[in-house]
């Protein structure tokens, strides 16, 4: 259960479904005062099941297929796979050299957005990025991620690591309609 924890697209997904389990239990509430008014059976559970099949939807993309992550240079966007993404004390954190053009395009402008696509379903969060510049927070990354020990070390002076500030995860499909959580 860990493992699922650090995964910022599962964290993003808990917080989706928690909101869509309290508008379903509230529309169930008002459709059974309702119902009851009129003295007709509400059949909850066979409503639940048919539901849940349809709250799932948004883990298909937990795992998601490939990542990017668009910056902007000058007036020219850029975009680029990107394979980090990280949960540190609560936020979700990115990881890149600072000797990159990435790590530039990121200083002059700040708001980013990563994109996620599987199964004919995508995932974008959209903010401002600060960086946090504390070694712990460096090695945490390296940690999550140890593969990258290869290039970076949380004291080579090139590693940095980011945090979204003011971010919006959209959920999106060609078979349901965009679900958006801010964080």
């Amino acid at each position: 259960m860990d493992d699922w924890l650090q995964n910022p697209y599962m964290l993003i997904c808990f917080k989706l479904i928690a909101m869509r389990q309290k508008q379903t239990n509230d529309a169930l509430n008002r459709l059974e005062e309702e119902l009851r008014k009129e003295n007709r059976f509400f059949p909850r559970n066979k409503i639940l099941e048919k539901i849940d099949g349809l709250v799932e939807a948004p883990h298909r993309i937990l795992q998601p297929g490939t990542t990017y992550l668009a910056t902007v240079e000058g007036e020219q966007p850029r975009v680029r796979p990107f394979g980090t993404a990280h949960i540190f004390e609560g936020k979700l954190y990115i990881q890149t050299g600072k000797v990159k053009d990435v790590s530039k395009q990121i200083h002059a402008n700040p708001k980013v957005e990563i994109c996620a696509f599987k199964n004919g379903e995508w995932l974008r969060v959209a903010g401002e990025l600060v960086e946090d510049d504390r070694r712990k927070a460096r090695q945490s990354m390296l940690d999550a991620y140890p593969s990258l020990r290869q290039m970076y070390s949380a004291d080579d002076g090139n590693t940095e690591v980011f945090y979204f500030k003011n971010a919006t995860a959209t959920f999106s499909s060609f078979t349901y309609e965009p679900e958006v959580v801010k964080f």
